[in-house]
């Protein structure tokens, strides 16, 4: 294991329409084969076709799905005298963003629909009202954690 000192985060410079940080991270995300344009018209058209169908500021329902995506506690796998156990752990706020952000992007490709910006602003208005696939898998990472709270002990 390296006795080095760990790198620091870098933070993706914010985009450049709404000057926020969690809209360049989740386009990155969103970005297949380095195609950034692409995936800035799909995110940037999503937000448009969200404020004309809820007639709410499409920013806010944005970062509302990313919340009630963002998971809380995931567990981890940790063997402990040949057997393994799911440790629940707390989740980094980072880390909790990134696995809100692509549970979100993962079930809009899986829904039914001709484009990504219709399952994309599908997905994003179901979990911004708690429902949704990624709500589901955010949910379910609850109960496993739940579920395994006797071997939170062995946290690590």
């Amino acid at each position: 294991m390296s006795r080095r000192s760990k790198p620091e985060k870098r933070v993706p410079a914010p985009d450049a329409v709404y000057n926020n940080v969690d809209i360049s991270r989740f386009i990155n995300r969103l970005m297949r084969r380095g195609k950034k344009s692409i995936a800035e018209k799909i995110f940037y058209s999503t937000l448009e076709r969200i404020k004309e169908k809820t007639k709410e500021d499409a920013l806010e329902v944005f970062q509302k799905a990313l919340t009630n995506a963002t998971p809380l506690l995931e567990v981890k796998a940790r063997r402990i005298g040949g057997s393994t156990y799911q440790v629940p752990l707390e989740v980094a706020p980072d880390r909790g963003m990134a696995l809100g952000s692509t549970w979100l992007i993962e079930s809009a490709k899986k829904r039914s629909g001709k484009s990504m910006v219709e399952k994309l602003t599908a997905e994003l208005t179901d979990a911004a009202n708690g429902q949704g696939a990624a709500c589901k898998k955010r949910e379910d990472t609850h109960k496993m954690a739940e579920a395994n709270k006797a071997f939170s002990h062995y946290r690590y």
